[in-house]
């Protein structure tokens, strides 16, 4: 069974993986203003993957009888620096997504929640994923970031990223 402290902190979470769409959705627009629309393009997609995140937790919340609450989320930063500095925004954020789940995963286990660390472990996944995705990011900007060819060839390269939805639990 869920503890209310587990489902606040699910619940938590889940308002922070939305406010994660929503801090990709505006780098992607900010990318767009920059003529930059390969930029916008793996922003846009990254704020579709964690929208999807935001929802796992909802539906798992529902699955274990817990209450999906829906809270606030707050205004992302709207204008950034550089081109670099949006993308070590990006990298910021999954480290803190990333302590987040851990966190959570700790929570469960002193909880002897075997469900939601197992839940969890999805999340554990993905954040090795996601924070190599932004470290890449951060490192190739670098090496380009005061060669315009360069950022137009990386512009290139981030046009072709398309959203995947993850594969739905296959049936017992």
């Amino acid at each position: 069974m869920l503890s209310k402290k587990m489902e606040k902190a699910l619940n938590d979470q889940m308002v922070f993986e939305l406010y994660s769409g929503y801090i990709y959705l505006s780098i992607s627009s900010w990318f767009k203003t920059q003529e930059l629309p390969g930029f916008a393009n793996w922003f846009r997609v990254q704020a579709q993957e964690e929208l999807v995140h935001g929802m796992k937790f909802f539906d798992y919340l529902l699955e274990v009888g817990g209450h999906a609450k829906t809270g606030a989320i707050q205004e992302p930063p709207l204008t950034f620096k550089s081109i670099r500095a949006a993308c070590e925004l990006s990298l910021e954020h999954e480290r803190i997504v990333t302590s987040n789940i851990n966190k959570l995963v700790t929570m469960a286990r002193k909880e002897d929640d075997h469900a939601t660390d197992n839940f969890l472990q999805w999340f554990i996944t993905e954040q090795i994923e996601e924070e190599a995705n932004a470290t890449a990011n951060v490192a190739r900007v670098k090496m380009v970031e005061n060669d315009g060819r360069g950022i137009l060839m990386l512009d290139a390269e981030m046009a072709k990223r398309v959203f995947v939805p993850p594969a739905a639990p296959a049936e017992a």
